[in-house]
Formats: structure tokens, sequence, C-alpha cells
């Protein structure tokens, strides 16, 4: 069998088919919608138990720890855009910063001073790089792997205050089901068990394979499989609160797992740490208002796109017609030449309004019938166009609605598991650049460009939804993409995510699904196009309140569910 073809004793898988049709869920006292079914079960009993979407959102989130590590884990950073029952909307930023002594400089000497071996594990193949030993310090890029991309990790302490300063339910609580999972087992579902994959090649060390290996070997379909030692973290963070990742025996494994690879954090980087909420920052869309998070976000890209969309009328035209995807691609081009450029940690850099509809005027001024030729992404080899994350999104009987982000960038993360912890350690500050001179320069306590970007929508005065689109540069345009299918051409939440999706490339090709009706014409139109398999579009999903019902929507390109009671 070839592409992502594969067999297991449940009988043979193919991700690329679409044969079934899912319906919308509905329900009235709550609802959680996320890419892995017993995730979205563990989120659902915490509501049936009297916790409300905040608390479900984090036991949620934890058992996609447990349950699909191939896309986030505490190594990794967690992020919240919310709307409360009292009408509130919020965000919450629980993301890591470079370490004090992770300068461009000491990042170079060390890449100076690392042998063949280590530059190949630093720049993989894989992910488009080609590094060789006549290749100078100087002339590489941040790297992708290793020790000097991991940053601190936000999870836990992000999932402690969304509980103690949003929920109503104990961190302990929230963390059962997915310590679980993890000491009592579970099977591994389809799509997971293919990205799973990944790990063999990337663990070497010993006590990595050991924490996410059987046998050498990533878990096939349907296989049971444990995760004792990432079971026993969850245990000491349920029984001791976060400080014991960032102060305690968590903190010892993290620091000299990376001190022993040659990185530079230390343990005053993680006991700093703390999490902040954050004001959204919002455009409206042809009379919807849409939430997105602030720098060091990407959330400016997809209100950027949704002007421009909105100034050059593209949700006016047919549905399946070349000139809509034209329309919103270009939009979107420009959106990440801006995007990709100016936005960065805000704490070192001014970033410019880009979500001004006077500067959508402006920009869309650029848009005609052919394609706009050669635009450049602004952040140097980020390698961040196809990277892994885990979204939920809750909602509760009493009217709070939560958008959940959890990921360590690139799929296991770095390739370093904190000792014997369990905890793989993330890769976000691949997304720096050792280039002094551009925005998002490496620098100590510095935040990287950032992804993930979970979002809130009125539609209504008593129409409000929580919603996402996981996976890399796919996220802004995604958000593009589900609002005006709901906006424009009235769908239902389920078939806004079931729909055929394009997607704007770095190497500025658009990529689209094979059930896109528009591609042949859409090439006629001067686009460079290129089929992709599902798995490229990213996982979307959504949780809709519209007076006192709850529908939910999930991503059929994933194995997940969305389940209300």
């Amino acid at each position: 069998m070839t592409g992502f073809e594969s067999d297991s004793d449940f009988g043979s898988i193919d991700l690329d088919r679409f044969d079934s049709r899912r319906s919308t869920a509905y329900g009235n006292r709550g609802m959680v919608a996320t890419s892995q079914p017993l995730a979205a079960e563990a989120g659902l009993s915490i509501l049936r138990d009297g916790g409300n979407a905040f608390d479900a959102a984090v036991a949620t989130a934890a058992a996609l720890n447990v349950v699909e590590p191939t896309s986030t884990g505490l190594g990794g950073d967690v992020f919240a855009l919310y709307r409360t029952a009292d009408g509130e909307v919020g965000a919450m930023r629980s993301c890591g910063h470079a370490p004090e002594d992770a300068t461009i400089e000491n990042v170079r000497g060390a890449l100076e001073e690392a042998d063949e071996d280590e530059l190949e594990s630093y720049y993989p193949e894989s992910r488009g790089y080609a590094v060789d030993s006549d290749d100078e310090a100087d002339d590489l890029e941040m790297p992708f792997l290793g020790p000097h991309a991991v940053t601190v990790p936000g999870t836990a302490r992000g999932w402690e205050t969304t509980v103690e300063e949003l929920g109503r339910k104990s961190l302990a609580d929230v963390l059962e089901p997915a310590i679980g999972y993890a000491t009592e087992g579970y099977p591994v579902s389809e799509v997971i068990a293919h990205h799973w994959t990944g790990a063999e090649d990337l663990f070497t060390d010993e006590h990595a394979r050991e924490a996410y290996l059987f046998d050498g070997d990533s878990p096939d379909p349907g296989q049971t499989v444990t995760l004792p030692r990432l079971g026993e973290s969850l245990r000491k963070i349920a029984e001791r609160g976060a400080d014991v990742v960032y102060e305690g025996e968590i903190a010892d494994a993290i620091v000299e797992e990376i001190q022993s690879a040659g990185g530079f954090m230390r343990h005053e980087d993680l006991a700093d740490f703390e999490p902040e909420f954050v004001d959204p920052v919002s455009t409206t869309y042809n009379g919807t208002e849409v939430y997105e998070l602030p720098p060091n976000n990407q959330g400016l890209l997809a209100l950027e796109a949704l002007n421009i969309a909105e100034e050059v009328g593209a949700g006016e035209h047919d549905y399946d017609s070349a000139e809509r995807i034209h329309a919103f691609a270009e939009a979107m081009k420009l959106a990440f030449v801006d995007g990709h450029h100016y936005v960065t940690d805000p704490e070192f850099e001014e970033i410019p309004p880009l979500a001004s509809k006077e500067y959508a005027r402006e920009r869309a001024s650029a848009i005609g019938d052919s394609p706009i030729s050669n635009p450049e992404v602004g952040v140097p080899n980020a390698h961040a166009e196809d990277a892994d994350t885990v979204l939920l999104t809750v909602g509760d009987e009493e009217g709070n609605l939560v958008s959940y982000i959890n990921s360590r960038f690139a799929g296991f993360g770095s390739g370093l598991v904190a000792g014997d912890t369990g905890i793989a350690l993330q890769n976000r500050g691949a997304s720096f650049s050792l280039d002094p001179d551009h925005p998002n320069s490496l620098e100590p306590g510095k935040r990287p460009f950032h992804t993930l970007v979970p979002a809130v929508a009125k539609l209504d005065e008593d129409d409000w939804m929580a919603f996402g689109v996981m996976g890399g540069y796919m996220q802004p345009q995604g958000h593009l993409q589900v609002v005006s299918n709901l906006v424009d051409y009235g769908m239902s939440p389920q078939a806004a995510l079931d729909a055929p999706r394009w997607r704007y490339r770095e190497d500025g090709t658009i990529g689209v699904e094979e059930r896109l009706p528009a591609k042949a014409k859409l090439a006629r139109k001067g686009h460079d196009v290129g089929v992709l398999p599902p798995v490229m579009f990213g996982g979307a999903q959504l949780v809709r309140q519209k007076g006192e019902t709850l529908a939910g929507a999930t991503e059929p390109r994933k194995d997940g569910v969305a389940i209300g009671f």
C-alpha cells in the first residue's frame, strides 16, 4: 500500500477517503469538539460532574497530551480565547520565552562547535534543510530541532491559571481523566497512529524512545498503549500544582536534559515564567465580529485577510467558482506578506495596525484578475507551514465558550524528552531568526512568533461561536474559509468544516483538495495549483451557542468528534 493507506487488526485504512457523512451535533447543557473522541469524553465528563467550559477545556487538553501526543504535550504552550457567561471576551496566553543565555552570539557559537551529526539532527532534510560540513555558523538558520529550539514550556502553568481564574474545579479534578488514560491505557486512533511513526526517527535517546515507542516501534491503529512516565508527571502536577514543572524535580529534569544537549535553559528561566491575560484584537466581516489573539500570535493575519476579502467582495462570488478562491487567496497572500514580517513579541518591536479597515482598503487595491506575483513570506525559513497542534472548543449551559489550543510546534517537538518525565520538549524557538535586524530575531526573554490562534466570533446578539483551525500557516486561512462558509454562504457548522479547502503555500503555490471543483479554472487564472492530501488542510473545531442551544462540529480530516449532552 502507498500514501496514507495502512492496515490494522481492524481492517484497511485510507486516510484520504471521505465516504461518510457527519451531522452537526446539538445539546443544551454542554458541548465539546476536538480531534480525538476519548479526549472529548474527558471534557464531557467534567461538564457532567459540575465543571464549566474552562474546566472541561483543560481536562480535554490534558487528555489530548496522552491520546494525541503526536501534536501536543506538557513541553509546549497553551492559548485560550473565550467568551464568559457574563459576556466578557478575553484571552489567555501561556507562551514561553527564550532562555536568558540564548543570544544570537551564543547560539552561533554552539553551532560552530557542533559536529556534523549534531548539525544534521538540528536541520532535518524532511523539513527542507540542506546542511553540510562546509557551512559556516554565520550562514546557518535557527535550528529546527535540538536544544536551541526549546523555549520555556507554558502548558502546565497555563492549565493551572485557567482553572484557578476561570473554572470551578481543582487542577487535580480536571487532570484525572488524562492520568487514567496514561496509566491504564487506551487504543490509538487512526490519524494519530499515522503521525506517531515520525517518532521512530525523531527520538534517538534511549529514554525518549522508551517513553513513546513500544519495542522500538510506533503503535498501530487500535493498539492499546500506556504512557506511564507521562502519567506520573501528570500525577505530580495534580498533587503539587504547576510549581513542580517550574521549580521542582520536573524543572530539574528539563534543565538537565537541555543543558546536557548543549542548550542554554536555566532554572531561573523556568521559575520566572507566568501566563498573561491579554486583550483580543478584532474586526468585523460582513456583520460578524471576529476576535483573535494579538501578537506575538498570528491572529492579525486572519483579521487583515478578512478585511481585504470584505473590501474586494470575495464572498459575493458563487461558491464553486475560481473567482471566489482567487479573491480569498490573494487577500490571504497579502496578509501573510505583512504579518509574517511585522508580527513578533510586542515588548520588543512596535507592530503596525494591520487589522485596520483603512489599511485593508489600501492593500485591496493590489488585487486584480491575475495572481500577484512573487510575494514573499517575511519570517525567514521558519518552517512553520505544516506545524502540528491540537485544538478544542467547549461550551456550557451558562454561556461560557472557549477555544483552547495546545502545541509543541512540530509534532513531538525538538526531539528531546526531559529525563524520565515523559515530557517531550517543544521546538517553538525555531521560529526565531538569527538575523539581528529581523523583527523576530532571537533575544533573551523574547517570545517567538506563534502560529497558534484560537478564535471567537459574534454572529448576532445571541449567537456566538468558539472556533479554530489548527495547523501552522493553515490556521489564519482556515479561519478565513470557515467564517466565510458560515457568514457568506449560510452553511451549517459541520458543513462549514466539511467543505473542501485551499491553502496558499510559502512557495507561492495554491494547494487544494482533490474534491475542490474549481481547481482547473483556478490554474487557468494563472495560479500554480497543486493537489494535496486532506491531512495538509488543518484541523478545525467549532462550538456555537445560539440562544439556549449548543451546536458542535469537528474536523472530518482528523479522528475527532463533537459531542454534547
